[in-house]
């Protein structure tokens, strides 16, 4: 049996009110300092934070006593217009209409506009197998696209996992172009070891140096061998070599089967993996950055091209176009794993 709870967000307070509880789940809503609300799913294991209304933005996960979420000097989520003036948060949903860093000829905001959308409602479902925080934007532009968002997320039962989702609807009279990625930046991992269910070599090197990217001589002479062998990536031992960013790509994953699996594990004993379907995601990247700012090791961003802007994924023939009246539903399970 399912129970769904409509949030409004005159219930959300500065203190911590616990909305639910069950043997299985606690659900509790706060507003940060900042004003942002924020739902927190509790299962046995661990906690995820998400904001309602702020692009349903999963801010934090923590399972075990152990955070997934990137290092960041962000102490809470901020008011922003783009994921930039937040970018402290675990996963986001980056586009729809456009998606990644904007090459100069791209007028679209870094990463889109659904990732610090204004969300017009949100609610709770709960059942035996897991407690969803789901909600619904709809965005609309004279002579423009119109669509409608359904972002959500998904704490699954006694486990150290999570399931995000994002369902899109054309309700336009036109095609509308598609572009997203489920934007997880997972926490960094010293000594971590890649691996996943596609060959090592799928993944090539990013040539392109976007604007954001300030190369050094070391990391430039670094990254030209990295070019030639991928899977000489050591990154995770030498994180001096990961400022800047190092990213890859690997594409046309249908070719891999219709369900593959990435993950990061740590000599600690634990990891962390993110399992999805090639008919939504036909592509991944591998973003890893090291400095005093940012610890990330976004060890697979699920998407449905490279995240190198609008216009390169038209040139490149993978941008999606959705017909008027269709639908599309994207869907990922994440979290902790034991090695």
């Amino acid at each position: 049996m399912k129970t769904t709870i409509p949030l409004t967000t005159a219930m959300f307070t500065d203190t911590p009110r616990v909305l639910l509880t069950n043997d299985k789940f606690k659900v509790e809503l706060f507003r940060y300092p900042c004003g942002i609300e924020a739902v927190k799913l509790n299962n046995s294991r661990g906690t995820v934070t998400v904001l309602p209304y702020y692009g349903q933005i999963v801010w934090d996960a923590t399972f075990d006593g152990r955070s997934l979420t990137m290092g960041s000097g962000f102490k809470q989520p901020l008011p922003g217009k783009d994921i930039v003036d937040t970018y402290g948060c675990f996963a986001f949903h980056s586009g729809l209409l456009a998606n990644g860093c904007p090459a100069a000829e791209d007028t679209h905001p870094l990463h889109g506009e659904m990732a610090c959308a204004r969300m017009d409602s949100a609610w709770l479902e709960l059942d035996e197998q897991g407690v969803s925080l789901r909600g619904e934007v709809e965005y609309i532009k004279g002579f423009g696209h119109h669509y409608r968002a359904n972002p959500a997320v998904t704490l699954l039962a006694d486990r150290p996992r999570l399931c995000i989702e994002m369902a899109v609807t054309n309700l336009s009279g036109n095609a509308m172009p598609l572009q997203y990625m489920c934007h997880m930046n997972y926490a960094w991992v010293a000594d971590g070891v890649f691996a996943q269910t596609i060959p090592d070599e799928a993944f090539r090197l990013r040539t392109s140096i976007p604007g954001h990217v300030h190369p050094t001589p070391k990391w430039l002479d670094y990254t030209r061998g990295l070019e030639a062998e991928p899977t000489r990536f050591d990154g995770m031992n030498r994180p001096e070599m990961c400022d800047p960013e190092i990213v890859f790509f690997a594409d046309n994953l249908p070719q891999y089967g219709e369900k593959v699996s990435f993950s990061i594990s740590s000599p600690l004993g634990y990891g962390f993996s993110t399992l999805f379907d090639t008919r939504q995601f036909s592509h991944a990247t591998r973003w890893i950055l090291n400095n005093a700012d940012q610890q990330v090791a976004a060890f697979v961003l699920p998407a449905t091209c490279r995240p190198e802007g609008f216009l390169a994924a038209q040139q490149a023939g993978t941008l999606l176009q959705l017909a008027a009246g269709e639908s599309r539903l994207f869907s990922v399970e994440t979290g902790m794993i034991e090695i």
